[in-house]
């Protein structure tokens, strides 16, 4: 850290030789703030941990995470995964796999996953549409409150997209509605039973 506020401070060392005036370096010095701010807020850096309330009791039919599960997803994710299943009566380990399928539960460093949005028009790590006229359409102007790329946002919104895509009766086309691929749907699924392997 003071190796690298040692880097930072050359350029401002270099101006104060050449004679610049204070409110030069101080107008640089600003600058130089507000880049680092923007680089940090691109990587996600400024972004707290997902938090959430504990997850109520799991309600009949909501499965204990199995050993897979525990090992593979971060504990924030996983509270806020439980959390989402139980208010909306979503098998917790689906939103899971939704989760792990689109993001690696946040991890991968992708365009639309910690900010912005992709190719497609896709925010956060559950990757809802969030951009009006794009190929992934604006789902969260409907699912979603809040910034999409929270995953105490997100993964709310999911669930309340699969509700209203019916997944409480037909699970297989509300997955299909969040991503039209047949094989997302098998992919999902096979994470899903995965994830929900573990005894109360």
């Amino acid at each position: 850290m003071i190796g690298a506020a040692w880097l930072l401070s050359l350029p401002l060392r270099l101006l104060a030789a050449l004679g610049l005036r204070r409110s030069v370096i101080l107008a640089c010095l600003f600058v130089l703030a507000v880049t680092a701010y923007g680089v940090a807020e691109d990587l996600g850096l400024g972004d707290p941990p997902a938090r959430a309330a504990p997850a109520r009791k799991p309600s009949a039919g909501q499965p204990a995470p199995s050993r897979a599960a525990t090992a593979d997803i971060p504990a924030g994710y996983l509270r806020l995964y439980r959390a989402a299943g139980a208010r909306y009566r979503i098998p917790w380990p689906v939103l899971a796999a939704i989760g792990k399928v689109e993001s690696d539960h946040g991890r991968v460093r992708l365009p639309g996953v910690r900010s912005g949005s992709n190719w497609a028009g896709a925010c956060g790590p559950m990757q809802i549409g969030c951009v009006a006229g794009s190929r992934a359409g604006d789902a969260w102007a409907r699912y979603g409150h809040g910034r999409p790329h929270d995953p105490a946002k997100a993964i709310p919104a999911a669930a309340r997209y699969l509700v209203d895509h019916d997944a409480h009766h037909h699970l297989d086309r509300a997955l299909f509605a969040y991503n039209h691929s047949r094989s997302y749907v098998a992919r999902v699924k096979q994470l899903a039973r995965r994830y929900g392997g573990g005894r109360r």
